[in-house]
């Protein structure tokens, strides 16, 4: 397996990005892990689809620990990022009283294979993972197969996105983080497009959910809330995040947005927005729920 997936993006050259990611989510993502952990026997098994840099993971292995041990499957199609997850989580778990075994499985989250390459799981994880597959609703069918009777499958797409900006930065137009938004959902439109045998998803996850045979299907939300001045951690972060938008986007951005952006991204310029004190990190996950009964 290489470093692209079925969306053809380079996750490797993201890794950094996406540890920093993972910092300035652990509080958000520990309170998601000790909620879906609460609802599992201790001794249960989760796997994680799409681990990515093990963040999440992490938190739920630490959950499980403290609700009697347990098991954590990852699973991810790029070998970088598993071996990364993997380290990260036995690096998080380091110490005595250790009652959560680890293990990582290369798999792909679109391949039918993947329910006899993992064992039935009291808890699926699967974050952001599905809408990059060719057919999401198959997608959520196969991860369905992966559950145990009375399992949980718990997809974390949707929410209401990332604000980390002020409305008007003193250089181009007011509201750029908004068009930069809108400019990143017209290049995600367009490469769900060209994935070859791409179907759109016309129903929301929940609604994926029940098509997909699951019941007690429900849906929470949590926030990630950084005000300023944020931590350079944060900042880093900021910074980074808005490059990947910038590059993304550029093909839907106008000239003066673009000219703007990089005025902004440079740490030479005196408008740098890493050197801004008004920074703020603000984030909204949606996670949605269905049981296998």
């Amino acid at each position: 397996m290489s470093s692209h997936t079925h969306d053809d993006y380079d996750w490797v050259s993201r890794l950094s990005d996406l540890r920093r990611s993972d910092e300035i989510r652990a509080e958000a993502h520990r309170t998601a892990a000790d909620r879906l952990v609460a609802m599992l026997a201790p001794g249960a098994t989760i796997v994680d689809i799409g681990s990515g840099a093990g963040g999440m993971a992490a938190q739920l292995a630490l959950a499980l620990r403290a609700h009697g041990g347990g098991r954590v499957i990852l699973v991810d199609a790029v070998p970088e990022l598993l071996d990364a997850a993997g380290e990260h989580v036995r690096a998080t778990l380091a110490g005595p009283g250790e009652t959560v075994k680890v293990d990582s499985v290369l798999a792909d989250a679109a391949s039918d294979t993947l329910p006899d390459q993992v064992p039935a799981a009291d808890l699926v994880w699967a974050s952001f993972v599905v809408h990059h597959l060719r057919d999401q609703q198959e997608g959520v069918n196969r991860l369905a197969r992966l559950l145990a009777p009375g399992g949980w499958l718990a997809l974390a797409e949707g929410g209401l996105g990332t604000q980390c900006l002020p409305w008007d930065l003193g250089v181009g137009e007011p509201g750029l983080i908004d068009r930069l938004q809108a400019a990143r959902k017209a290049w995600f439109a367009k490469m769900r497009a060209d994935m070859p045998g791409s179907i759109r998803l016309t129903v929301g996850w929940t609604r994926s959910l029940t098509d997909a045979g699951l019941s007690d299907v429900t849906s929470f939300s949590y926030l990630v809330d950084h005000p300023a001045p944020v931590s350079d951690d944060v900042r880093t972060a900021v910074v980074g995040w808005l490059g990947f938008l910038a590059h993304v986007s550029e093909d839907w951005l106008p000239e003066d947005d673009r000219i703007a952006l990089t005025r902004l991204l440079d740490p030479a310029d005196p408008v740098f927005i890493g050197a801004r004190d008004d920074l703020f990190y603000l984030a909204s996950d949606t996670v949605n729920l269905g049981r296998r009964t």
